[in-house]
């Protein structure tokens, strides 16, 4: 094994095995943790499949494996149960990060064509919308262009808010429906209010202190070469990407 590469070491892939499909067709699937080892490596050092090296196997079959279990959900859905399997959590928080859209990335324009890529100050980008815990560890993402507004967005997401007490939050979720929205839920929103506000809400300094966590999450995410830029014109694929990012560098 070469040292400058990644592996997924025989106790990571002890956890990524039982959520792994096994409805294997034809001949026999080459070897699962060879395999993944050579797609998160893929991931990591952004470079293109074609240039993967020939330790990790055929490039077709990185290049394939990843693509074709991105569309049924596979590494999502890996994502999910893991991070589910971590426990209830006190506290919550929500942000977004947006990520640069090379050129490559670039697909149809409007409606579902756009790809989950919008044109913001930064160019075309993309929003990456996530719940973390107190712990930095990533519990739900959702993609949208750059040029969706957080609280707009943060809707979508907090539908999938699991059970804590506090959810913590920057100025742009500061909106009325949001805050009953987290509230119908039982859970206490600690958002600091805008300036403008005439009634303004209830609001923690001393809890909002760790909010920064999911800063760290999303700065550890992009130590990933293909999370902090996106190659990807597919969402599906990019959405993939985030997630097995995520479950090796939090979950495993």
């Amino acid at each position: 094994m070469n040292r400058d590469q990644f592996w997924v070491t025989d106790e990571q892939f002890s956890k990524i095995q039982p959520h792994l499909p096994t409805d294997t067709r034809g001949k026999e699937r080459v070897d699962d943790l060879r395999v993944i080892s050579g797609i998160v490596h893929v991931l990591k050092s952004g470079g293109r499949w074609v240039d993967a090296p020939p330790d990790y196997g055929p490039r077709k079959t990185l290049y394939n494996r990843f693509v074709r279990w991105a569309a049924k959900g596979v590494w999502t859905t890996l994502f999910e149960e893991l991070a589910r399997a971590g426990g209830p959590t006190a506290e919550v928080l929500i942000d977004s990060s947006a990520v640069k859209a090379h050129r490559c990335a670039a697909g149809g324009k409007g409606g579902k064509k756009s790809q989950a890529i919008g044109r913001s100050r930064g160019g075309r980008t993309t929003k990456i919308h996530a719940l973390t815990d107190a712990q930095c560890r990533p519990l739900a993402f959702m993609l949208t262009g750059g040029n969706i507004a957080d609280c707009t967005a943060g809707a979508t997401l907090l539908e999938r808010l699991p059970d804590c007490d506090i959810l913590h939050a920057d100025k742009g979720y500061d909106a009325n429906e949001l805050l009953r929205q987290v509230e119908d839920k039982g859970v206490m929103p600690n958002i600091p209010p805008k300036a403008n506000r005439k009634w303004k809400n209830c609001f923690s300094p001393f809890l909002y202190r760790n909010r920064n966590a999911i800063e760290r999450m999303f700065c550890r995410l992009k130590d990933f070469r293909r999370v902090a830029t996106r190659y990807d014109r597919n969402a599906i694929n990019y959405l993939a990407t985030v997630c097995l990012a995520a479950t090796v560098s939090y979950w495993l």
